[in-house]
């Protein structure tokens, strides 16, 4: 029974997910040594693009942020939790959410271990117009956000094939 789990797309699916994970970590490492290496957070600067590096505690861009420690330790677990729902649910899945999922899951362990290691995400790459900078990222987020537009697109037209019915 386990067996058959562990077949070709098992491999592929760990494959990306790792290509992911390997793809942050990397950018991560670059960012944090350049920022040492430097004395400042300010890697690159640009007319609509700065790579600056910032220690997110919080969830999504920086959202729920707290120096409470308790506070801190529980959104984390509730992550890991979250982390163990989405690799059920690639493990079920066969039609084209299991790739969203695997977008998310891939993004999902690169913060997490940050999370675990460095006590906060590094966010790097600050895009803005003028004065207005949008919330400043970092690679896993790129591929967490790519899968759950992903998993929106298919919701929608999965819908609209019901309504026709």
């Amino acid at each position: 029974m386990i067996l058959k789990f562990f077949n070709k797309n098992f491999y592929i699916i760990l494959s990306v997910v790792f290509l992911i994970f390997i793809i942050d970590r990397l950018s991560k490492i670059y960012v944090i040594n350049e920022s040492t290496k430097n004395l400042s957070n300010y890697i690159y600067t640009s007319k609509y693009l700065n790579i600056r590096l910032i220690w997110n505690e919080g969830v999504a861009f920086g959202l729920f942020s707290f120096d409470n420690n308790l506070l801190y330790h529980s959104l984390t677990s509730i992550i890991l939790i979250i982390i163990l729902i989405i690799i059920y649910m690639v493990t079920k899945h066969v039609s084209l959410k299991r790739y969203s999922l695997i977008l998310i899951l891939g993004g999902a362990l690169g913060n997490f271990y940050d999370r675990l290691f460095y006590g906060a995400v590094p966010d790097f790459i600050d895009f803005h117009i003028n004065n207005f900078h949008w919330f400043i990222f970092n690679f896993a987020d790129i591929s967490i956000t790519i899968g759950v537009l992903f998993m929106i697109i298919l919701e929608i037209i999965d819908k609209s094939d019901y309504e026709k019915n």
